[in-house]
């Protein structure tokens, strides 16, 4: 059976169920129906306070420690950035330039060496070409 690929959003809103668990239960009980939390979800966003108690406390904490990480690797990059030479970086992008133009060169002259076949001018030879009485 084939699957069809749901819209974005949708798959935005399956994902936003998955970490907060309790919105399945409360569907189940009969709180709620999906149609309205969807509803909800587009209207108010997933960061509305509605949503805090639908959440799962190690869900939180998850969360809690995924952002710490995004932080963390932001400022591992930015690090990395101040570190860089801007000389060294200017000499490697020249470096990479020539290559590149090499390369070009190397592919014209193929294409050069290799001219398109010339196919000539065909007469018109029309095998039924009668002429008149």
């Amino acid at each position: 059976m084939a699957s069809k690929s749901l819209h974005p959003s949708v798959e935005q809103f399956k994902s936003f169920v998955k970490e907060h668990p309790k919105l399945l239960q409360s569907v189940r009980k009969q709180e709620y129906t999906w149609q309205e939390l969807y509803e909800d979800w587009f209207l108010l966003g997933a960061d509305d306070p509605k949503w805090s108690k639908f959440k799962d406390n190690n869900t939180v904490q998850a969360v809690t420690e995924n952002k710490t990480e995004q932080k963390n690797w932001v400022n591992h990059i930015t690090g990395m950035i101040k570190n860089m030479d801007a000389n060294q970086v200017q000499n490697h992008i020249n470096q990479l330039s020539q290559a590149i133009g090499a390369i070009q060169g190397v592919i014209n002259q193929f294409q050069a060496s290799n001219p398109p076949p010339i196919n000539p001018p065909s007469a018109n030879h029309n095998p039924f070409a009668f002429k008149k009485d």
